[in-house]
């Protein structure tokens, strides 16, 4: 670690292209002045929707191989981001994107089926396990994952929230598995988080702009989808709104997941860099550090 940068950041995804949506310009922003940023994808994105007519073959019931291909397209979507430290959980391949379908109410819960592999049916100690020694190793400050539903309710959202919450804890521990390298406690950890008035502020233009389409069914004044967070539970906004051309860039390279002329980018262009370049965090565990007069921390390593 004598090479290391001083701040250190690790953030804990289900699927690729996750974390692009999430915290792309954070981690942009946080490479570009130094700081290390370790990315741990939990599944290779093996039951991931397919966009683009001609690689639908490579879907799970069909020819197989998409967690392959959205191997590569992580690898560009990092290197869009100026990530050098991403890995799977436990390694590629060793769990499997879980699936899922949709409840009546709206959000996501897990498939009927699933495979004997699933992230979703991991055993929940072997999965921390594996995350536990990548936070011994990089040994970061920060820590960010997803809340308690995964956002959405997606099962593998979920279960990285629970590994990730466990494997925190786990990895404090001296006495635990000192195999696994020295005890690390990680000082603050956040949830990923989008802003309730931002996200009613961008509908209400897309709307006014004619784009009906976007984020269909949300309302900018009627209720809102439950990853959608109330803005007295942010705790931090991160404004990278100078590295957002490298978030797009690092969404478009998730070409199977994300269309450039899907929602995101819709509200990208009626909204302009607000829309993405500013990312929301609740706080998990840990102290806030110096607020702005909107009352939230700017940096997530603020305080330490």
């Amino acid at each position: 670690m004598s090479n290391a940068p001083s701040q250190r950041l690790l953030l804990v995804h289900a699927h690729p292209d996750d974390e692009s949506i999430g915290q792309g310009a954070t981690m942009a922003k946080y490479v570009a002045e130094g700081r290390g940023v370790t990315l741990v994808t939990c599944t290779g994105g093996e039951m991931g929707e397919i966009l683009v007519p001609e690689l639908e073959h490579l879907a799970d019931h069909l020819d197989g191989g998409l967690a392959e291909h959205r191997r590569t397209e992580l690898a560009d979507a990092m290197a869009a981001l100026g990530v050098t430290d991403h890995r799977y959980l436990g390694g590629f391949g060793t769990y499997r994107d879980s699936g899922m379908k949709w409840h009546a109410d709206g959000h996501a819960v897990a498939a009927d089926d699933i495979h004997e592999n699933a992230f979703w049916s991991a055993d929940l100690t072997e999965a921390a396990n594996h995350l536990v020694e990548v936070i011994r190793e990089v040994r970061p400050q920060v820590m960010v994952a997803y809340d308690d539903f995964g956002g959405y309710g997606h099962p593998d959202h979920i279960q990285a929230h629970r590994v990730a919450t466990y494997a925190a804890s786990l990895a404090a521990v001296p006495t635990y598995r000192p195999d696994l390298g020295e005890h690390w406690d990680i000082a603050k950890i956040y949830w990923g988080a989008m802003s309730e008035s931002r996200m009613r502020a961008g509908l209400r233009k897309m709307r006014e702009a004619g784009d009906t389409s976007s984020f269909e069914g949300m309302d900018p004044d009627g209720p809102l989808p439950p990853f959608i967070t109330a803005d007295e539970n942010l705790a931090c906004a991160v404004d990278a709104q100078e590295h957002v051309d490298a978030k797009m860039a690092a969404l478009a390279a998730h070409r199977t997941q994300i269309t450039t002329d899907g929602p995101f980018f819709a509200l990208s262009n009626n909204v302009g860099s607000t829309a993405w370049g500013v990312e929301f965090y609740r706080i998990a565990k840990g102290e806030r550090g110096p607020l702005d007069d909107q009352g939230l921390e700017t940096d997530l390593f603020a305080g330490l």
